[in-house]
This record gives C-alpha cells, sequence and structure tokens, in this order.
C-alpha cells in the first residue's frame, strides 16, 4: 500500500470514528452506566429496609451460590438458587429447540411462496408483535387453564374425563414462552432460507440422497447462520423473561428475572439481586460469544 492509499485509509477511519462518536457516548452512558453501577452495589452491604449501605462486602456474591445454615454458623450451597438457575437455563433451551422444530417449516413454507404472497405471511408472523406482551400472556393463560378454551374443547371431545393441569407448571411456562419467542426464530430463518439457491436440492436428489440426507447434509449446513442467530434471539430474553413466568408459573416456577426482581422488592436484599443480575449478563455473554465463534467459523469456510 502506497503512502497516499494509507493517508487516506486513516483519514477515512478517523471520520468513521468521528461519526460514530455521538452513538458510542450514548450508549456509554445509557448501557454502561447502568451496568456498572449494578456492578458496584453488588459489592456493598444490604441496607436494613432495601437499598443498600456504602460497605464493601461480598455477601451478595457469596448469596448467589451459598447461603448460611441456620442451624450451624456454616456455609451451604443455596439449593433454591441453583434450582432456578437451572430452571431457567433448561426451559430457555427446551424453548430454543421447539421454536426451531415449528419455526424451520414455518420458515421454509413461507420462503418458498411466490412473491406476492409471501409479503402476507411474514405480516402475519409480525401481528403478535403488536400486542403488548402482558396481553399476549394473559391469552395463553385464557387457553389453558382448567376452564380454558383447550380443556373445553378436550372434555366435549372425550379425550379427557378431567381437565389438564396446565397452569402453573413448567409446562405452561414452556407454551407461553414458544408462542411468544416463535417469531423471532422465524424471521432469521427465512431471512437465511429466502437466500437458499433451490437447485442444489435438485443436485442432491440427482446424487440419490434421500430427503433426510439433503436435509442434514445440504439444508442445515447452509441455512446455520440463520439457526445460530434465532437460537441466540430466543435464548437470550427467554433466560431473563419476567412477565410470563410471573403469570403462567404462579409465582411458583420461578426462573432469574423473577428471582431477581424479588431481591428489589421483598426480599429488600439489593446487593444479591445485583449480583444475580451481573451473573445473568454473564451467562448471555457467554451465549453471544457462542454465536460469534459460530459466525466466525462460517465466514472463515467461505
Amino acid at each position: 500500500m502506497s503512502p497516499a492509499e494509507e493517508a487516506v485509509r486513516r483519514e477515512n477511519i478517523k471520520s468513521a470514528w468521528q461519526l460514530s462518536a455521538p452513538a458510542l457516548l450514548v450508549l456509554t452512558v445509557a448501557a454502561v452506566g447502568p451496568l456498572l453501577i449494578v456492578l458496584v452495589y453488588s459489592f456493598l452491604t444490604p441496607g436494613t429496609h432495601g437499598n443498600v449501605e456504602w460497605v464493601f462486602s461480598l455477601e451478595g456474591w457469596r448469596g448467589v451460590l451459598f447461603d448460611h445454615d441456620i442451624f450451624e454458623d456454616k456455609l451451604v450451597l443455596a439449593d433454591g438458587n441453583l434450582t432456578i438457575f437451572w430452571r431457567s437455563v433448561k426451559l430457555s433451551f427446551i424453548t430454543t429447540v421447539l421454536t426451531f422444530i415449528v419455526g424451520f417449516p414455518t420458515a421454509w413454507f413461507i420462503a418458498t411462496r411466490s412473491p406476492a404472497s409471501r409479503a402476507g405471511w411474514l405480516f402475519l408472523i409480525t401481528i403478535p408483535f403488536w400486542t403488548n406482551l402482558l396481553i399476549r400472556t394473559f391469552a395463553i393463560n385464557q387457553i389453558i387453564r382448567n376452564e380454558g378454551v383447550l380443556n373445553t374443547l378436550l372434555l366435549k371431545a372425550g379425550l379427557v374425563s378431567a381437565p389438564l393441569q396446565l397452569t402453573y407448571t413448567d409446562t405452561a411456562l414452556l407454551i407461553g414462552m414458544v408462542y411468544v419467542y416463535l417469531p423471532l426464530m422465524v424471521l432469521p430463518l427465512f431471512a437465511t432460507i429466502d437466500r437458499f439457491d433451490m437447485r442444489l436440492l435438485e443436485a442432491g436428489y440427482d446424487l440419490y440422497a434421500s430427503r433426510w440426507q439433503v436435509l442434514r447434509r445440504v439444508i442445515l449446513p447452509i441455512i446455520r447462520p440463520g439457526i445460530v442467530a434465532g437460537s441466540i434471539l430466543v435464548f437470550v430474553p427467554c433466560l431473563g423473561a419476567y412477565v410470563t413466568p410471573r403469570i403462567l408459573g404462579g409465582g411458583k416456577n420461578m426462573m432469574i428475572g423473577n428471582f431477581i426482581e424479588l431481591q428489589f422488592g421483598q426480599g429488600k436484599n439489593w446487593p444479591l439481586g445485583a449480583a444475580l443480575s451481573v451473573t445473568l449478563l454473564v451467562i448471555v455473554t457467554i451465549a453471544l460469544l457462542v454465536y460469534v465463534k459460530a459466525i466466525s467459523g462460517e465466514r472463515k469456510n467461505g
């Protein structure tokens, strides 16, 4: 590269930084600032009636995984906290898998329609976003409750002799979260499938590949970026979900989001709530790093 070209490149980089400076400043103040406050609170002492006392303490971080034994003055594993973490990760992972199982055929169907009707199908996918999340969750609750639409139809059809107890269970949480986050899986998958070269399917069949082999060795590897992006878009908000577990779980089946709210509310233990928030942020960051690694691998392989 000649000195003139190097000077032009440096000038372009300088201009880019200057143009992005206002956005970076807003992100720093509006995003990084609150996160730093939460991080500082996690190392302080809980106040008597909430808030914090400005005395350094690791009690908040200790409470994430450990608890004080009420009979002996020693630390024991906080089984309740670990159960909540495990339930949150488990339900988020299962929700991601279920949304993919439902979303992949849906996205494929939309992507293979004619251009005239494709916009209409995408419009139907985005309609749920027009309604508040709280209203959508209440709607699901009305469908699956004991006297709801689902149990009424099953009873009239004679398929069950008593209403299915779905509310306030992990099954209810899965149904609600799959319904809420399904569009976040369908849209990235559609964007990837829409660019898929259908001639590759014909090539696979010409080489005597079965439908399963075409799906596993042709379709899925090519649409992998859409799968990874959709999985991240579903898994990350599921981990921090609050409204859906609060309504469909009834306060019994708590997730990390509900547990954090409890510490800042009735628990009056702000350092523990802050430490749990940072822990959730670390889990989300790990998920994003997996996404970045997967995308980098795709680009490296061409």
